[in-house]
C-alpha cells in the first residue's frame, strides 16, 4: 500500500522537485500540500506550490497556506539561492487550484485526526513552524503520526552558518518542539542531501524524459546551478528536499542511525545547530534518527521514474 503523506514545503526549487516526486511515485499517496514561509515569503511560496501543481497536473489534493513567519523570530528568506520569486528560472503557469480555507496547522491536525493511528507520515521540507503549531494546536496527533521525515539539519555540516542548516535555523524554536515531541523523527540532513547533486549526467537524464514537467525541472536546475555556484561554491546544485520524499519511498537508499538530537536555540555562534549525540548506544527511549550515505544513483532513478509517470499533463 502507498504511504500516505502530507508534504509541508516552501517552494523553492528543491521543494518543487519534492512535490513532483511525491505526486509521480506509486509508493506515495499525497494527502495534502501545506506551505510555510522560508525560501521566500508565504504568498510567494504558496503561489509557487500551486503553479507546480499545475505543471504536474496535481488534482484532488488539498493545498493549505501556513505560517507567514517563525514562532518567535523575524522571517529570514533565501533569495540568494531561490531568487526573488522563490522559484526563479522557468515561467510559472497561473495556478488552477483554490486553497483550502483552513490554516496549514489546522489542516494537518484535522487530516491526522480523521485518519487511523499510524497511517500518515509528515514530510516537512521547509522550516518546521507549521508542524510545531499543529502539535501544539492538537497534541493528540503526536501518537497518531506514523513518522516525521524532515529535510533539515546536519550532523557534520551547515549551510546557513558554520553549523546550522537553513530550515532549522530560521525557526529553531519550532524545530525544538518537533524533535522533542516524542513521535518518530528521521532527520534527512545535509549529510545525505549534499550527495544528491544534479550533475550534467543527471540533468541529461531528466531532459531525456522529454515532457513539459521534465523540461520545467531542467529550467529549475539551470537557475539553481548558477545560484549555488555563486552563493556557496558548488559546481552543480545539491537538490535537498526530494531526498526526504525518497526516504519514505525507499528507506534502503540511505543508512540511518538512531541518536538523540537536540536543537540549539540560544547559542551565539551555534543557533539552529542539530546537536546529534552519536555516542552509542542510543537510549532505549530515543525517537530520533539521522540519515547518512545516500545511494545517489538510486535516488535520481526515482526522480526520473516519477517524471516519466507524470507524463504530459493537460494544460
Amino acid at each position: 500500500m502507498p504511504t500516505k503523506i502530507i508534504l509541508d514545503c516552501d517552494p523553492g526549487h528543491d521543494d518543487a522537485v519534492a512535490m513532483l516526486l511525491a505526486w509521480g511515485s506509486p509508493e506515495i499517496e499525497l494527502l495534502g500540500v501545506t506551505t510555510v514561509a522560508g525560501n521566500q515569503t508565504i504568498d510567494k511560496v504558496t503561489r509557487n506550490a500551486l503553479s507546480v501543481a499545475r505543471v504536474a497536473g496535481i488534482t484532488g489534493v488539498p493545498f493549505a497556506q501556513g505560517s507567514s513567519r517563525p514562532l518567535v523570530r523575524e522571517i529570514e528568506t533565501a533569495g540568494a539561492i531561490h531568487g526573488e520569486s522563490g522559484l526563479d528560472g522557468p515561467v510559472l503557469p497561473e495556478p488552477a487550484i483554490r486553497l483550502d480555507p483552513r490554516p496549514a496547522a489546522q489542516f494537518i491536525a484535522d487530516t491526522i485526526m480523521a485518519a487511523a493511528p499510524g497511517e500518515i507520515t509528515l514530510v516537512p521540507t521547509g522550516g518546521l513552524t507549521n508542524i510545531a503549531l499543529a502539535a501544539r494546536l492538537e497534541p493528540r496527533i503526536i501518537p497518531r503520526v506514523k513518522e516525521v521525515v524532515l529535510m533539515g539539519g546536519g550532523v557534520h555540516e551547515g549551510n546557513w552558518s558554520a553549523v546550522a542548516e537553513f530550515n532549522i535555523v530560521i525557526d529553531p524554536e519550532a524545530a525544538a518542539i518537533v524533535f522533542g515531541a516524542g513521535w518518530p523523527v528521521t532527520m534527512v540532513g545535509l549529510d545525505v542531501t549534499h550527495q544528491a547533486i544534479a550533475t550534467p549526467e543527471v540533468q541529461a537524464a531528466i531532459a531525456g524524459v522529454g515532457t513539459g514537467p521534465a523540461a520545467f525541472v531542467g529550467e529549475l536546475m539551470l537557475f539553481f546551478e548558477k545560484a549555488y555556484r555563486d552563493a556557496q561554491g558548488f559546481p552543480h546544485p545539491p537538490v535537498h528536499d526530494p531526498v526526504a520524499v525518497a526516504y519514505v519511498i525507499d528507506p534502503t537508499l540511505m543508512r540511518t542511525v538512531r541518536a538523540p538530537i537536540a536543537i540549539e536555540t540560544r547559542g551565539e555562534h551555534t543557533l539552529g545547530m542539530t546537536v546529534t549525540d552519536l555516542r552509542a548506544p542510543a537510549p532505549a527511549d530515543c525517537t530520533t534518527k539521522v540519515a547518512f550515505d545516500l545511494d545517489a544513483a538510486g535516488f535520481w532513478a526515482l526522480v526520473v521514474d516519477a517524471l516519466e509517470r507524470i507524463g504530459e499533463p493537460a494544460p
